[in-house]
């Protein structure tokens, strides 16, 4: 993994363009699209022209933006057929969105999938995709220096750049560079829809687009690309470990000299407690310990759980999954619900069985637990702004925004040590507190009791008011805004730029 820093004596403006199947506000289903709305707006605040593309989704209509039609059409091969599309623009501040408009394949209910099942043609939909934001670059008045792709949806865009445009002098110069979100979605689809892709079968073999006997668009991506980074510097590393890397980790290794983990940021106008306009008191640093005591009494009043100061309020957000570790928290909430003096608040959706587990166990502690089996934005703030402690036992987690938030509003993360989650939580032991660097609590293993231990650690300093309060601040003062991370990415791109081009800019 690269660590070196690239010096910079003056800004030369780049031209970026983000191919994403996700961006907020238009089309969002977790962090691949806060990632993709929130950075490019950083990347251009530093002076960079930055677009933006993703497919016109149903959704994008009701993002309460104005979007118009560039009366710019196509036609691309997908098989044996030809697909028409258009492309639509929308303006956001100082970025540029367009959007490749295929009604077929995507005004539908959801992105990817519907009632649990993935879209039968999701490999055709993307591979037009991925073929249409090549033809994007040649209709609109936008040639970009880097051609930034996200996770396995646009992993077919490098190599239709690396076979099919390179000797294209409108092409020839552009670099790729593809960001891993997650591996563990790798685009894998049956080896006969490589006649979808439209590339020589001579490319699928076990080096470059074949996994085990399937078509794997994200292998192909991490082939093709020009540099690949991932969303922290931990599971940049991790990913080329077996246990982490998902069949990839030989392929990530031998691609690890242009390999990047850059953390991700968070959207601080949006997660910001001095102006959110969804919690009971707006605070900051200086007066987020009389905030946050009104903003629990009133989550507390909204949860239907008694109003208690005195009892830590411990919280949990995200999808419900294995993944995410809420089985775990499950396998010891009876015993804190029975024993343990604290409340519970959990918001989220995902697996059924595992949702219905804790609707039982708000069902028998009513006092001690509320759940809602739902993602409510606005309630995700008031959460993150009235508890005391957030949990996040994952089991990979590539970079994790949730404990980021939860710092930003004075809330203390319970975090497994793993990923973006090591990169960004450093554990109240003695020595860290300290030094003043500690900021919340984590442990390492996968054992139930080791979280249920690290969270009777967690409580304990809850009673303990001094340190406490020391936590809370280390954590809301600490800056995790894109402010902070962006400036990695341009130096990714220029040092991306000096390969491709061989310059010494």
């Amino acid at each position: 993994m690269l660590s070196k820093t690239v010096s910079r004596p003056e800004v030369t403006p780049v031209r970026i363009l983000f191919a994403s199947s996700e961006a907020v506000p238009f089309a969002t289903t977790g962090g691949l699209g806060d990632v993709c709305g929130s950075l490019p707006f950083a990347l251009a605040n530093l002076g960079h022209d930055v677009r933006v593309i993703i497919p016109a989704y149903r959704g994008i209509w009701y993002a309460g933006r104005e979007i118009r039609s560039l009366g710019l059409e196509f036609i691309v091969s997908v098989g044996s057929k030809t697909v028409s599309g258009r492309l639509l623009e929308s303006r956001a501040d100082n970025v540029t969105f367009y959007f490749v408009q295929q009604d077929y394949y995507y005004d539908r209910d959801a992105l990817y999938n519907v009632h649990g099942q993935d879209y039968a043609d999701n490999c055709e939909r993307f591979v037009f995709f991925d073929r249409a934001v090549m033809e994007a670059i040649r209709l609109l008045d936008f040639v970009p220096d880097i051609l930034h792709v996200h996770d396995w949806q646009t992993g077919l865009v490098p190599a239709y750049l690396k076979i099919e445009y390179s000797q294209s002098p409108l092409y020839r110069g552009i670099g790729s560079v593809l960001t891993i979100h997650n591996l563990a979605y790798q685009g894998r689809f049956w080896h006969w829809d490589m006649l979808l892709t439209g590339l020589d079968w001579k490319y699928f073999n076990w080096r470059q687009m074949e996994f085990y006997g399937q078509l794997s668009f994200l292998k192909t991506g991490i082939v093709f690309a020009d540099t690949i980074s991932t969303v922290s510097p931990r599971y940049a590393q991790e990913i080329q470990t077996p246990e982490f890397g998902w069949g990839l980790e030989g392929v990530l290794r031998s691609r690890r000299d242009v390999l990047y983990g850059i953390l991700n940021g968070i959207d601080d106008t949006v997660w910001n407690p001095e102006t959110d306009p969804h919690i009971a008191c707006r605070y900051n640093a200086q007066t987020v310990f009389q905030g946050k005591a009104i903003c629990k009494k009133a989550l507390q009043e909204e949860m239907g759980l008694p109003v208690r100061p005195d009892a830590p309020l411990i919280s949990m957000i995200g999808r419900i999954t294995h993944q995410k570790g809420f089985d775990m928290v499950a396998d010891i909430l009876p015993y804190w619900l029975e024993k343990e003096d604290a409340q519970w608040v959990i918001l989220g959706t995902g697996d059924t069985a595992l949702e219905q587990r804790f609707r039982e166990f708000a069902d028998r502690w009513p006092q001690k637990i509320a759940v809602r089996i739902d993602f409510c934005h606005p309630l995700a703030h008031r959460i993150h702004a009235g508890a005391d402690i957030f949990v996040m036992p994952s089991r990979f987690e590539p970079c994790g925004l949730a404990q980021l938030q939860a710092l930003r509003y004075g809330t203390v993360p319970v975090v497994r040590e793993i990923g973006g989650l090591a990169d960004t939580i450093v554990d109240c032991r003695s020595e860290n507190a300290a030094g003043g660097r500690a900021n919340g609590f984590s442990f390492s293993s996968e054992d139930p009791w080791e979280l249920s231990r690290t969270l009777q650690r967690a409580c304990e300093t809850y009673r303990q008011p001094d340190l406490w309060r020391q936590l809370i601040q280390n954590g809301i003062t600490q800056d995790w805004s894109w402010r902070h991370s962006a400036p990695r990415y341009i130096e990714m791109y220029e040092d991306t730029l000096r390969r491709v081009r061989g310059t010494n800019q």
